[in-house]
């Protein structure tokens, strides 16, 4: 999202609370500071119920943190459902947070409907047998402008400086040891371990991967790192376990790199075997002030198609004016 239209949006969007106003109400009561330990019983019972904060989470590094939710699929007395490792990863874009904390901004305050809770029920919903994993970034200048530099080097506005895979360093390698770690703060069975070959993927593990609006820039490191990642045999079989990325109307302050263009990089991508999809709203993609992120968007489309991939794309809410609602709409109809 772009800096100059995050810092107005106060003034902007005032009915995008009403949009989810019976979602909102129902976790607007949760106890400030729900943090999940193991004495916790949030297997059972209702979506809010099956919510778990997890703060401080380490990833590769030790003091690399990010903080997790955790939304549980909700058991249906099946014993293979109780043992489910399918998992769904979720990367938001500025404004949005924990909602009590977006409650105490003023700015924040009218968005809570696109809160980090409100978004893990709605992929909830959307992906009713994972585990939905929201990340949060590391940092909120501001409070607003969200900023992954543990995934990748970012400036304060969170714009990225991406780079190619490093061995001790990078997006794939984080998010691996995250959800380790996460999965066994969370007490999963089966948890994916931090680092390993094939031996170290529990049966039956599968990752999906979404990003909105600046989360995006998190999908698109990884896409730089594929090359070098499936070529490393600590982290090649992890890689095969990702089924799907999704990029939501990405967009970030930088004035390039919106989408990954760099051919040698889709390539690998497009016979990775991942199914790729991109859901944009003319808020991102026919903004005249940006062009440059519509044009990476149809180069991106085009050069994976050339590569023989079948990314699956589509042009939301087309007939109406852009806007911001839309653009944080798009979270629920892709």
């Amino acid at each position: 999202m772009q800096v100059a239209r995050t810092v107005v949006v106060g003034f902007t969007l005032v009915s995008v609370a009403k949009t989810m106003t019976s979602v909102a109400a129902t976790t607007s009561s949760e106890p400030r500071g729900m943090h999940a330990s193991a004495s916790q019983d949030v297997r059972t019972g209702s979506p809010q119920q099956r919510l778990q904060k997890l703060l401080a989470v380490p990833g590769h590094h030790p003091r690399r943190v990010n903080d997790l939710l955790l939304l549980r699929p909700a058991p249906d007395g099946h014993p293979a459902k109780e043992k489910n490792n399918k998992h769904v990863v979720f990367f938001h874009g500025d404004i949005q947070n924990f909602q009590e904390e977006m409650s105490l901004q003023p700015e924040g305050s009218q968005w809570l409907s696109w809160s980090l809770e409100q978004v893990a029920l709605i992929l909830g919903q959307r992906f009713p047998d994972r585990h939905v994993w929201v990340v949060r970034a590391s940092r909120m200048y501001l409070h607003k402008f969200s900023c992954y530099h543990n995934f990748v080097e970012s400036n304060m506005f969170g714009a990225p400086e991406h780079s190619s895979y490093s061995s001790g360093f990078g997006a794939i390698h984080h998010l691996r040891a995250l959800l380790s770690h996460g999965m066994e703060r969370a007490n999963l069975p089966y948890p994916l371990q931090p680092q390993g070959g094939a031996d170290s993927i529990p049966s039956g593990f599968s990752l999906i991967l979404v990003g909105f609006s600046k989360g995006c820039v998190v999908l698109n490191q990884m896409v730089y790192e594929l090359p070098g990642a499936r070529a490393d045999p600590q982290l090649s079989y992890f890689i095969k376990h990702i089924t799907e990325m999704f990029w939501l109307d990405g967009g970030h302050p930088g004035g390039s790199e919106t989408w990954v263009t760099d051919k040698q990089v889709l390539k690998e991508l497009a016979s990775s075997g991942v199914s790729i999809h991109a859901h944009v709203t003319p808020y991102e993609v026919c903004d005249p002030m940006r062009a440059w992120v519509g044009r990476e968007h149809a180069l991106f489309i085009k050069t994976l198609e050339e590569f023989g991939a079948c990314p699956s794309k589509k042009l939301h809410f087309e007939d109406e004016p852009p806007s911001i609602e839309n653009h944080f709409r798009v979270i629920q109809e892709f």
